[in-house]
């Protein structure tokens, strides 16, 4: 008798634990996806044509996205794990570097706009491109992947309005202002500032992405750069991969001083999983580890082999820290609580960084986030808004703003050389 209810008891203690914790994780993630059956999860940044074009000759046959490429090229996208992940919408982000000559930086953007379209075309019966709210919410239906493009750094309009129409007639949908360093006419958030914000030029900028439907992606802008674009700009902004930098403190993020008045804009701050960007750990981590590298460049000049020793043996003794799904889950209800559940989305930024949290490695990982945030007590209504519909709702929005500005003539203005 005593053995019997010594083995009731274990059980019911295992029962109890991890074995019950598995088992309402594994519901919770299943009724993430029966929610992305219906509404489609649309994800703001991910820059697999850049991986393509850095590491597979720029050409979507040179690898098979049809199997689950994660252990073979480390790409953290394919199909299998895109379809897991309930994926609805894709912008998939067209990054050529910052360091480029402006007009070299325009022919790289195109060239990965031919990217995105031969890789929908390589998979016909998975991607679509959409340039619509209701292209997402028809290609949806159809159980394909809406592709969407998404410019990344504004130097590749190369102080032209009239390329900008022309990317505009290519696809893109929205621009990200500047990239890692200010523009000739954007303050960036990680560089230097020259404008206070944005120039007159960038403001003629902002104008016409509006006459035009572009999203005006505030992402990498420094606080003045968002601050002058939201009050130039008739229609919402997006932050297509940002996080929030009341939780971790980088210049990246959005401050809450930007959040509270999104409600006002009526945008959507989209949440990347960047390591750096969403655990303050990592962050001063990677911060002392950059400091360490230009102390021993100063020591070592012209002996980059004396830098790397250095580097090795101080990462040895300063192990790198690790980013977490619940890193993740912090900043996404701090947008929420300080924004609202209206203005909140998705911008994972996989394939553009090196690293991602434990629990976000791939682009399968999305039910896997959405059911962390629903044992935190997030409602269906609450998880449909920021895996789509807030997007959607801005996509809609900027397309009316465009729509009502249709008799305007285009902009003319062209940016004088900076002094």
């Amino acid at each position: 008798m005593i053995r019997t209810v010594l083995l009731t008891t274990v059980a019911a203690v295992l029962m109890s634990g991890p074995v019950m914790a598995q088992s309402a994780d594994a519901a919770s993630e299943a009724r993430a996806r029966r929610i992305l059956e219906r509404t489609p999860l649309i994800d703001g940044h991910n820059d697999l044509p850049w991986a393509l074009r850095q590491n597979h000759g720029n050409d979507p046959h040179a690898v098979d996205l049809t199997t689950n490429l994660d252990a073979s090229t480390l790409l953290h996208t394919d199909i299998p794990r895109l379809r897991a992940g309930g994926m609805g919408g894709q912008f998939w982000s067209v990054y050529v570097p910052a360091t480029l000559a402006p007009p070299d930086a325009a022919v790289a953007t195109f060239e990965q706009i031919d990217t995105v379209k031969r890789l929908v075309a390589a998979y016909p019966d998975v991607f679509e491109l959409a340039t619509t709210a209701d292209d997402i919410q028809r290609i949806h239906r159809r159980g394909r992947i809406a592709s969407l493009i998404g410019m990344e750094g504004g130097y590749s309009i190369d102080d032209s309005l009239g390329l900008l129409r022309e990317f505009h007639d290519s696809g893109a949908r929205y621009i990200t202002l500047t990239h890692s360093r200010t523009t000739t006419w954007a303050d960036s958030a990680t560089d230097a500032p020259k404008w206070g914000g944005l120039s007159p030029f960038g403001e003629d900028v902002v104008r016409e992405m509006n006459r035009l439907g572009m999203m005006v992606d505030l992402s990498h802008v420094s606080e003045e750069t968002m601050l002058d674009a939201m009050r130039v700009s008739d229609a919402p902004v997006i932050f297509s991969h940002s996080s929030a930098r009341a939780v971790t403190a980088h210049p990246r993020n959005v401050p809450d001083s930007v959040l509270r008045l999104m409600a006002e804009d009526g945008g959507v701050v989209m949440v990347t999983f960047v390591p750096g960007f969403v655990s303050e750990t990592v962050r001063t981590w990677n911060s002392a580890r950059s400091a360490e590298d230009a102390r021993l460049k100063s020591l070592n000049p012209g002996d980059p082999a004396a830098v790397t020793a250095g580097l090795v043996a101080w990462a040895a003794a300063h192990p790198e820290p690790v980013a977490t799904i619940a890193d993740v889950v912090a900043h996404i209800q701090h947008i929420r609580d300080t924004a609202g559940i209206d203005h909140v989305g998705l911008g994972g930024d996989y394939d553009g960084v090196d690293s991602l949290p434990v629990g976000l490695e791939g682009v399968d990982a999305y039910p896997r986030l959405l059911a962390a945030l629903m044992a935190n007590g997030w409602s269906e209504s609450d998880i449909r808004k920021l895996a789509g519909e807030n997007v959607l709702r801005v996509m809609r929005a900027v397309e009316s703003v465009a729509a009502g500005k249709r008799g305007e003539r285009p902009g003319l203005a062209v940016n004088a050389p900076a002094g």
